[in-house]
């Protein structure tokens, strides 16, 4: 399991540099009642992490899946029809012979039609909300003041400012700040302590500049972090030219270390997070190779 997943924030008190923000969320999360939100701030900072947490406060770790729909914005509109095609969570839905935004309207309103179980509303998220074109957010708009009473929608998106007024207006605003040097560093400190590294092999300048060059984002730190410790003669600066780069250190390093499963887990997380091709990954860790 990549580390960024292994140390995926489970609860509230475990999102780090959000105190304000989250302070508000735990008190909705402790009525059982929660208003449409916009998550905003920039990448890797706990907007996700928050909403997991907050959903599985509402409705329980056991109705947590069943009352919670994900729709990933960006990756969808971006692959469009073809993503629709092999995604199971929504592969049943998919009508081929109409259009991208078509299959959006039908998606979002057969989810919010659903009744809750056990809950007296249901969320739908938008992950990347973004993305969504103004035709998108204009039919998300009229299911909004629809299905109101029975459900919820989350927003999660880099800038307030993508989402059109008369969503946004219907939304409870909260910003999630980029994290201080101090606090990723103490994050990947906990991590190497967790994972029995010591200092001889990752000093805490390293950590230090880690932090440093994540400017805010402690996913993409812990990513290069795990990344520098799978290939330790590695730049940091050079690894930290690109994320997927990163990210196709630490796959090229277990793959030379005959770790088929490790491999085999990067490789799925790089091709489903990142929207690469097998091809296109195949060409990443070919850059890789040139650079060892």
């Amino acid at each position: 399991m990549l580390w960024v997943e292994k140390y995926r924030p489970d609860s509230f008190d475990k999102i780090r540099g959000q105190t304000e923000v989250i302070g508000h969320i735990r008190n909705f999360a402790d009525g059982k009642n929660i208003p449409h939100m916009i998550f905003f701030g920039p990448h890797g900072n706990g907007k996700s992490c928050a909403m997991e947490c907050l959903a599985k406060a509402v409705y329980g770790d056991d109705a947590f899946i069943t009352n919670v729909t994900v729709i990933p914005a960006g990756t969808l509109f971006r692959q469009g029809k073809t993503w629709l095609e092999k995604e199971g969570g929504f592969k049943h839905l998919y009508k081929p012979d109409e259009s991208l935004i078509a299959n959006f309207k039908h998606i979002v309103k057969w989810y919010a039609s659903m009744k809750p179980f056990n809950a007296e509303f249901k969320i739908i998220v938008f992950e990347d909300a973004g993305e969504l074109t103004f035709d998108a957010q204009a039919a998300l708009r009229r299911t909004m003041e629809k299905y109101s009473k029975t459900c919820r929608f989350i927003l999660i998106a880099r800038q307030q400012t993508a989402i059109i007024p008369p969503i946004a207006s219907r939304c409870l605003p909260l910003f999630f700040a980029p994290l201080s040097s101090s606090e990723i560093v103490a994050q990947l400190t906990e991590i190497l302590e967790k994972e029995g590294i010591s200092e001889d092999k990752v000093d805490s300048g390293t950590v230090e500049l880690i932090a440093k060059v994540s400017k805010g984002d402690l996913r993409k730190a812990i990513m290069f972090l795990e990344a520098f410790v799978a290939n330790g003669d590695t730049d940091i600066i050079d690894l930290t030219n690109s994320e997927v780069s990163a990210i196709a250190y630490a796959l090229f390093a277990t793959m030379r270390k005959k770790d088929l499963k490790k491999s085999c887990e990067i490789a799925e997380m790089i091709m489903l997070e990142y929207g690469l091709s097998g091809r296109e990954l195949i060409a990443e860790l070919k850059n890789t190779a040139k650079r060892e």
